[in-house]
């Protein structure tokens, strides 16, 4: 089975030595979890597309530091490839910034949110049973985002959600899922993103209360993984 990857953003230079690209995140850990999939990767952001949706079994769209609502031309591009994997019936995940322009293709509205980042680890109620973490209400992961879906896409449903983040998470039948925080993201990782940006584009406030997240708080990024794979394998 291939999954293509749509790569709307990569990890910042200075990290880079350290950790792979956003996309290979994602490769690596699926790959890890089922060594059988194959995986292909578009650096959509650099206008490289797949000629169509079918070159790949199923898809999933990074995180990225531009805007779901730019009108850059790969942006409204990317609008336009996801509405055929729609209209094709195809699997498709996203992540952060692929959580906010799938619900923006498909209908749905996204904002810069006026209460400010949302950093450090999250915790989300969950609505309905994720398959990987049959009991538990309540799930928590890494988050690094200030855009928001405001109104999701009248098919999509919440499954999960929080008072900061109402929509933070919304899935279609067995065919879309999307998160807005980071499954694909370690403790460690945040916390060098958090360090990267904490001079020029993070509050002290909310540098504070993000590490303290990261140090009290466990993740079920591990789970959430497998359940992704699962999700594109079910294509």
């Amino acid at each position: 089975m291939k999954i293509g990857i749509l790569a709307a953003g990569i990890t910042p230079e200075p990290l880079r030595e350290h950790y792979p690209t956003y996309a290979q995140m994602f490769a690596d850990q699926m790959g890890h979890i089922d060594p059988q999939l194959e995986f292909e990767i578009f650096d959509v952001r650099l206008d490289q597309f797949p000629d169509n949706t079918e070159i790949c079994d199923a898809w999933l769209i990074t995180g990225s530091k531009s805007d779901a609502y730019g009108d850059e031309p790969w942006i409204l591009r990317l609008c336009d490839f996801i509405r055929d994997i729609d209209a094709r019936g195809q699997v498709l995940v996203g992540i952060c910034f692929g959580h906010q322009i799938i619900a923006l293709a498909l209908g749905g509205s996204v904002t810069k949110f006026e209460g400010g980042w949302g950093v450090g680890v999250h915790h989300y109620q969950v609505q309905g049973t994720i398959p990987t973490l049959p009991n538990q209400t309540e799930i928590a992961f890494c988050a690094f985002h200030q855009d928001q879906v405001i109104h999701k896409p009248d098919k999509m449903a919440v499954f999960l959600s929080s008072e900061f983040c109402p929509y933070a998470g919304l899935i279609y039948q067995d065919r879309i899922i999307t998160f807005q925080g980071h499954p694909e993201f370690s403790k460690a990782y945040e916390a060098d993103l958090i360090t990267l940006y904490e001079a020029t584009t993070l509050s002290p406030n909310v540098v504070t209360a993000a590490r303290q997240s990261l140090s009290e708080s466990d993740i079920q990024n591990q789970a959430l993984m497998v359940w992704i794979t699962q999700f594109l394998q079910s294509s």
